[in-house]
């Protein structure tokens, strides 16, 4: 499969602050920009940065970001699923995961998630792709939003459902260890029947299994 990426940009206003929204982002423009030490939810920001750094330059790799000038605030990410998760079996290449999103403290509340998300989808491209994203609560910043796991829940749904996500059950372990958790997938509009039969047997891995 042959990746294609359609560089989109969006500008939106947030307590007087102009804040781009922009990508795919290229490894170069990305490595020109400086990253919100706030960024830290899932590893230390300047691990996060040489993350998305990795991720643009893959093949099959998004990364949009949100702007303050050239300070990166906010991300979003997509790339196919970690080798270990059943989400890679058979290497589908239609198959992508969104594998972070996540906005600087200072910035929250503005709707940037939100336009990150709904942005990444302006690109025609993705109407090839069924995207994924597997919603942990143990991931969810809980103590600044001051929300239960449920209203969390709910917060994710919403955002997703935004960009044309909608909720997917399956029995994967992971997903089934909390009523919280969430696999949710926007499926393109040119994915076919035998690709979607593809993606069923995934979510039910081993269903007649005793």
């Amino acid at each position: 499969m042959q990746h294609q990426k359609t560089y989109h940009q969006e500008i939106i206003y947030l307590n007087d602050k102009e804040i781009i929204i922009e990508g795919p982002a290229s490894p170069d423009a990305l490595a020109s920009y400086t990253f919100d030490e706030g960024l830290d939810a899932f590893r230390l920001p300047k691990e996060q940065y040489a993350a998305l750094l990795e991720i643009s330059d893959l093949e099959e790799g998004r990364v949009i970001v949100a702007r303050n000038g050239t300070h990166i605030v906010g991300y979003v990410t997509y790339h196919y699923p970690d080798p270990l998760e059943r989400w890679s079996d058979n290497n589908l290449p239609y198959l992508l995961e969104l594998g972070a999103v996540e906005i600087a403290l200072d910035y929250r509340s503005g709707g940037i998630a939100k336009k990150l998300i709904q942005l990444s989808m302006e690109d025609s491209f993705v109407e090839n792709y069924i995207i994924i994203t597997t919603e942990y609560y143990w991931h969810w910043d809980l103590k600044n939003t001051e929300l239960d796991v449920y209203e969390y829940k709910d917060l994710m749904i919403r955002l997703m459902a935004s960009a044309g996500f909608e909720v997917f059950q399956t029995n994967d372990p992971e997903i089934s260890a909390h009523p919280a958790n969430t696999l949710m997938a926007r499926v393109g509009k040119n994915i076919k029947r035998d690709q979607m039969m593809e993606f069923d047997k995934i979510r039910f891995k081993n269903r007649f299994f005793f």
